[in-house]
């Protein structure tokens, strides 16, 4: 797993995922994207405490699990230190807990545990939803161009629209019968959406495609949970915890199927799950995250 820099544009492990090793098992990273909300994506908070965590296994060890709370909103505005402690070593399987820590405290906890590889006959999974190729889908851009180019849409959509078009997120996605961004209509509360990494990875340590789809796991994902609630404006959402389990071999740089659900929402809690698909059909990652959602009823309009 390298410790890099470079263009935001270039391999998305060697830019936002590299970390700067300071001493045993202590790392730095740093911020090459920060979303609107000027708080730290928890996506690369993720990923880059897994890199962390990668670093204090063997080669032939792989992640198969990882569990974060986030504890702290991250500040965009100092790096951040990744503290792993080398929780357990097993014949089989390997514990790593790592904090991040920003100001003196933890931002985020995570634990991730690491398999040797072990065959089974034990095997099944579901199957992959049919859906359009993204060769024959637009880019979450293109889409965005295409509404950009209406002289007869609302100003409040048109800086919506430019403040997303602006941001320069190293993912590639198309979504599938992308929702509708102008109505307070009820929708199912289910996304599908082809995602990669931009840049090229190439065939890496499993490690760095794992790390890779931490980062872009948490995209859009606590969303899921606002469709079917149009009809409110959001005050204020937030990711609560985020956990993973990683099933089989694959591509981060390579178009992958991410088919997220929210099953449930209350309490000012939101409810999400996900799977990852590579294109053959084999479910590679499956993933779930519960966020704050705190939201205030639009002003219903008189008839009068």
């Amino acid at each position: 797993m390298a410790e890099a820099g470079g263009d935001l544009r270039g391999a998305l492990s060697d830019t936002v995922l590299g970390l700067e090793r300071l001493d045993t098992d202590l790392f730095r990273g740093r911020h090459h994207w920060v979303p609107a909300t000027r708080r730290l994506f928890g996506g690369q908070i993720v990923g880059q405490a897994l890199v962390a965590a990668g670093y204090a296994v063997s080669r032939d060890e792989q992640v198969h699990s990882l569990h974060c709370y986030f504890v702290r909103a991250g500040d965009p505005a100092v790096p951040v230190l990744y503290q792993v402690e080398r929780t357990r070593s097993g014949k089989s399987f390997s514990v790593r807990s790592v904090k991040a820590i920003q100001h003196g405290q933890p931002i985020l906890i995570c634990q991730a545990s690491f398999q040797l590889s072990q065959h089974s006959p034990l095997q099944h999974q579901f199957t992959m939803p049919a859906v359009p190729p993204p060769e024959e889908l637009l880019t979450q851009e293109e889409l965005i161009a295409r509404f950009l180019q209406n002289p007869n849409l609302a100003d409040k959509y048109r800086r919506r629209l430019n403040k997303i078009q602006a941001e320069n997120v190293p993912i590639d996605i198309k979504p599938i019968n992308p929702p509708d961004i102008f109505t307070t209509e009820q929708q199912e509360p289910k996304q599908l959406f082809w995602v990669r990494a931009r840049g090229y990875i190439g065939d890496a340590d499993m490690k760095v495609h794992c790390c890779v789809a931490a980062y872009i796991s948490d995209y859009a994902f606590l969303g899921t949970a606002l469709l079917p609630h149009r009809q409110h404006n959001v005050k204020f959402m937030v990711s609560l915890d985020h956990s993973m389990w990683f099933h089989a071999p694959f591509r981060a740089d390579h178009w992958m199927l991410y088919e997220c659900e929210s099953p449930w929402a209350g309490g000012c809690r939101g409810l999400v799950h996900g799977r990852l698909w590579r294109r053959d059909g084999v479910l590679a990652v499956t993933c779930a995250q519960e966020g704050v959602i705190r939201v205030e009823q639009k002003p219903t309009q008189s008839k009068l």
